[in-house]
């Protein structure tokens, strides 16, 4: 990562240890936070925390909730299930009364089975593999799910005939990746495009992608489908130009981060499409103040996880209130008017406008599709 995402988690780290010692006990809702700030991922969970830490100011400064101030106490677990754990058991300790997290997929099924046996309220800005929310009733999520990515991907692609030979390259050791190419594969069968290859890679193999780019181009692939997270991507994308491969290339919300990977040319990721459920450019005043402010302060343009979090704090706030919550609760009350409160609560946000939520916790909101130019997302039809 940039030197200034190192001073930026200083400055955090600062804003947290003022936050969570000006208000005495019982005066403030506790909200831990739990994603990647170090190692390969940490472009996802530190857009997370930063973006949290704006709305919590923002609610603060604001007049809070029902009355009362939001702390926000971030952990890293360097998307590392069991480290996730180490800092859920670290969040209760502190006592913490609700989880915004986690960041990605495994952690957040491993945290999830913690929450459940403690009824913790969690919400995952960006867990999106099935399994985040199905451990109990006190799990929700601000993105949508993996199979919903998928699904959208392949009917994106073939709605718009972008191709009529179709590649995939996916982890197949990872249920984020494997999850989303599966419901793909599935609507792929309904759209007019044929998959012409179809490649694995584990999390043991995966720096060097020339022989499944080589099965792709020898298949005569016009579009190369990848499933996974931006450290990858940006490897499959040096590896194609060196292999004068040159597809479209379409990715999904994992791909976000792409441009911030350090040596990475990004010239190479011109004309890639991916599907967020967040466009910084769009022209909306919520959205420009958003990406304004975050730019002012983290001198970066701020990827969906960012949105997604942002949006979170939100939803938790609209909830706090439609359940008439205080923070004298305990985590376990808190959860149970909670659960009720997310089934009727209705959110615009950066991510979705009109959000809701049913009672497994999957929100009603769909995704968007964005092209880098010019070294910048750009929102397309």
């Amino acid at each position: 990562m940039k030197k200034f995402v190192k001073a930026a988690s200083l400055a955090l780290a600062s804003a947290m240890l003022l936050s969570t010692t000006a208000f005495a006990e019982g005066d403030t809702f506790k909200i831990g936070a739990i994603g990647p700030m170090t190692g390969g991922a940490a472009a996802y969970g530190t857009a997370v925390m930063n973006a949290a830490q704006i709305a919590v100011d923002e609610i603060n400064e604001a007049g809070g909730v029902n009355g009362y101030q939001l702390e926000l106490n971030p952990q890293d677990d360097e998307h590392d299930p069991e480290k996730s754990v180490n800092a859920y058991n670290t969040l209760k300790d502190w006592g913490m009364q609700l989880l915004l997290g986690t960041v990605t997929s495994g952690p957040c099924i491993a945290v999830g089975a913690e929450a459940v046996n403690d009824n913790m309220f969690l919400l995952t800005p960006s867990g999106s593999a099935v399994d985040c929310i199905t451990a109990g009733d006190n799990e929700f999520r601000v993105c949508f799910s993996d199979p919903d990515q998928g699904a959208a991907s392949a009917k994106y692609i073939g709605e718009h005939n972008l191709a009529s030979k179709v590649a995939a390259i996916y982890d197949s050791s990872d249920v984020y990746s494997s999850g989303i190419y599966a419901t793909f594969k599935a609507e792929a069968a309904n759209q007019p495009f044929e998959i012409v290859a179809e490649e694995a890679f584990t999390a043991d193999s995966k720096t060097d992608f020339t022989v499944q780019l080589q099965k792709a181009k020898d298949a005569g692939a016009e579009l190369v489908y990848l499933p996974f997270y931006y450290n990858e991507a940006s490897l499959v994308l040096t590896q194609a130009a060196s292999m004068d491969f040159a597809p479209i290339f379409f990715g999904v919300d994992g791909m976000d981060g792409i441009l911030s990977v350090k040596g990475f040319d990004t010239s190479l990721a011109e004309g890639v499409m991916l599907l967020t459920p967040f466009s910084a450019d769009a022209q909306d005043d919520l959205t420009v103040n958003f990406v304004t402010k975050y730019q002012e302060m983290y001198k970066e343009v701020p990827n969906q996880f960012a949105a997604d979090a942002y949006d979170g704090v939100y939803i938790m706030k609209a909830a706090l209130e439609a359940a008439g919550a205080t923070p004298d609760m305990e985590a376990s009350d808190l959860c149970d008017v909670m659960k009720t409160a997310m089934t009727e609560i209705t959110v615009d946000g950066l991510t979705g406008a009109g959000m809701t939520w049913n009672a497994s916790g999957e929100p009603t909101k769909a995704p968007k599709a964005v092209v880098i130019e010019n070294g910048a997302y750009k929102g397309m039809e």
